[in-house]
């Protein structure tokens, strides 16, 4: 991000910790470890940092709050450049989600900039990859339930179930680590969601943007049984950072600097 970005954003934000009781800020520590992630330049193991990441996704009540508290992230006033034209594009208004949306359902049709800046303006910021799928390898029972064949049925099932994300936020499982929702509901942003992605690829060398989303996953990969993360990551290889979909929402996580890692759980 360039200087005029950084400067934009802290223009935007008027950073207001304390607003941070307005919002939904039930948060669950994950303790820290290393994994192998599915998919990188070597498939070495990669370590991660115990951290605290929200319970549940972000509801669109939760952002009504924050476009009142912030209205330059209301839909007719977003600059353009943050944002595609499917910004809230279901929302009624700049203020209202009108009645066929949930309250507690998760916010979808937001950019990365929107999402990115509404955990900023509560002291947090987007999950990495490696902090997405590090919590979201486990089920309900073990921290990476990724060889169970049943645990990866679950989650391909969900890929091909109808409208998740009109479900209410907590109507999926709850993991080891108490976090709800991180398959079943919707897709979610990542703060370094576009960083894996293939440098010399014959189609990307001609076309950034033709079928990332069908080609990126596909070289690199250290487990190609296991598909449900070969499609997260297929996805984020095809987005970019403008973009709102419906079925792409987000959480917030926080750094665990003063928490004992040995007592986290």
């Amino acid at each position: 991000m360039g200087p005029s970005l950084k400067i934009a954003f802290i223009f935007l934000c008027s950073f207001i910790v304390g607003t941070a009781s307005a919002q939904r800020n039930e948060m669950a520590v994950v303790k820290g470890g290393t994994y192998i992630p599915l998919y990188g330049v070597d498939s070495t193991a990669v370590t991660v940092k115990s951290f605290k990441m929200d319970v549940y996704p972000v509801t669109n009540s939760d952002y009504l709050r924050f476009v009142e508290e912030h209205p330059q992230w209301q839909r007719s006033k977003i600059i353009r450049l943050f944002s595609d034209g499917n910004y809230l594009v279901n929302w009624e208004g700049d203020t209202s989600f009108g009645d066929v949306l949930q309250p507690n359902a998760p916010i979808t049709n937001i950019s990365w900039f929107a999402a990115k800046n509404y955990c900023e303006c509560l002291g947090k910021r987007l999950p990495t990859v490696d902090e997405w799928e590090y919590a979201a390898m486990a089920d309900q029972t073990m921290a990476d339930a990724r060889t169970k064949e049943s645990y990866n049925q679950q989650i391909l099932d969900w890929y091909e179930a109808p409208k998740t994300f009109k479900n209410k936020i907590g109507s999926t499982f709850k993991n080891y680590w108490g976090i709800y929702d991180l398959h079943g509901l919707v897709w979610e942003w990542t703060i370094d969601f576009n960083s894996v992605l293939i440098s010399g690829e014959s189609r990307k060398d001609v076309d950034k943007d033709s079928n990332l989303f069908c080609g990126s996953a596909a070289v690199g990969a250290s487990d190609l049984m296991n598909y449900a993360a070969f499609m997260r990551y297929a996805l984020r290889g095809s987005l970019k950072a403008s973009y709102s979909m419906r079925n792409l929402g987000f959480r917030c996580v926080e750094p665990l600097n003063k928490m004992n890692e040995n007592s986290s759980r």
